[in-house]
């Protein structure tokens, strides 16, 4: 393989929460995009996710257990495992190019790894909006009580 041609990006694996599925990845843009959305689903579904294109993800193991889920427009593609209920990934209708990813499945991460995720204004759509522009509605923050786990 030349060096045009190699791809650095690391490689990640992921799983459900029960394991059933399991899947690797290269992100497309790292862990700096990572982001929540207000839309109706996500403000109830409530994961942070990051990015992959559509080629880089594998779903190595289950895959006939993964359940999608799509609703309003039907572009967008939200797949879950059938056991135990995660969340994994979904097809963006703002980027049908790529998957976003969500970060709790991501061996080693959690959304508590961020202390600041942006959250997109997705009640309107950014594809509804003249223009396309996507919009931040505002900020999530953590910040942990460094007491907590002595408690």
């Amino acid at each position: 393989m030349t060096d045009e041609h190699r791809d650095d990006r690391s490689i990640h694996q992921a799983a459900c929460h029960c394991g059933t599925v399991r899947f690797s990845l290269r992100l497309t843009d790292g862990l700096h995009t990572a982001r929540r959305c207000n839309c109706s689903y996500c403000r109830m579904r409530g994961a942070v996710a990051v990015s992959a294109n559509l080629d880089d993800i594998t779903v190595t193991h289950g895959q006939e257990a993964l359940t999608l889920y799509q609703f309003h427009t039907q572009q967008a593609k939200h797949y879950f495992c059938s056991k135990c209920g995660i969340y994994t990934f979904h097809q963006r209708r703002s980027a049908p190019h790529q998957y976003g990813v969500n970060v709790a499945c991501i061996e080693g991460m959690s959304p508590f790894d961020f202390a600041e995720v942006p959250v997109s204004e997705g009640r309107s759509h950014p594809n509804d909006r003249p223009g396309g522009q996507a919009v931040v509605a505002g900020w999530l923050r953590y910040e942990a009580n460094p007491g907590a786990e002595k408690a």
